[in-house]
């Protein structure tokens, strides 16, 4: 089966691109489960209901999330009642929302988690060992699992992947908005990749106007960012799984 699972989807512009092309990627690769993450895709910070059933009628069947999740207030509520929207797995307990979601397909369900990063970013818990947890609780009939893992530092991500090569089918990375060129599927059978980049402007600076934030860098004051203006690209991957979970390929998408 072939999963696709597009970078973040940033502001009016990524979900236009995504509208433009995703149609196309359906009738080419026929995938049994469309991922992406979608925290930025309400004006290029948070979620909300009206842009998430955007996206799902486009045909995106899971919105992962990372460290803006929260920037829309409404999403605090909407997210305990729409179990396809997740939130990483590592924040504190009492955080609502969900962070699994199984996906029902005719080969079978199929696991989507998503965690966050700890270096370079907030003081969350320990991706790895809250993998291991739900790995653990899961079913025993899913054997399709792919984790959106989104996080800054490239070594860490690198690490959740090859300490979990085997037992997931893929460990993608988020956040950066910058596609990598380093997919491959590990030795026991784990597709990769650092980072999914982004579905959003071309010319801004990670999706934002870059005057806005070459003046921050400039004076360190407090700057109000706006979603960048001009064409979008969208990129991802899409991922071949074997009847047992394990990947046969990782094809790097950009367009």
């Amino acid at each position: 089966m072939n999963i696709l699972m597009l970078g973040d989807i940033f502001g009016r512009p990524g979900r236009q691109i995504v509208a433009q092309y995703l149609p196309k990627l359906k009738q080419k690769y026929d995938p049994a489960l469309i991922v992406a993450n979608g925290e930025n895709a309400a004006g290029g910070f948070g979620l909300t209901k009206k842009v998430a059933e955007e996206l799902f009628a486009l045909g995106i069947h899971v919105l992962t999330s990372g460290n803006h999740i929260w920037d829309q207030k409404e999403m605090l509520t909407y997210i305990q009642i729409e179990p396809r929207i997740l939130r990483p797995a590592n924040y504190p307990p009492m955080v609502p929302g969900a962070s699994v979601y199984l996906h029902e397909t005719e080969q079978g369900r199929i696991g989507v988690i998503n965690l966050i990063g700890r270096v370079f970013m907030q003081d969350y818990d320990c991706p790895f060992r809250t993998a291991d947890q739900i790995l653990e609780e899961l079913p025993d009939d899913v054997k399709h699992v792919v984790i959106d893992f989104h996080g800054e530092a490239t070594s860490e991500k690198i690490a959740l992947a090859r300490y979990l090569d085997g037992r997931v089918s893929a460990v993608v990375g988020t956040h950066t908005h910058v596609l990598t060129a380093d997919e491959q599927i590990l030795p026991q059978g784990t597709a990769y990749i650092t980072d999914l980049g982004m579905c959003g402007p071309i010319d801004g600076i990670l999706g934002v106007e870059p005057t806005t934030v070459i003046n921050k860098f400039l004076t360190q004051l407090p700057t109000r960012f706006s979603v960048a203006k001009g064409p979008a690209q969208l990129t991802g991957v899409v991922i071949t799984l074997d009847s047992l979970g394990a990947a046969e390929q990782i094809l790097r998408l950009k367009f």
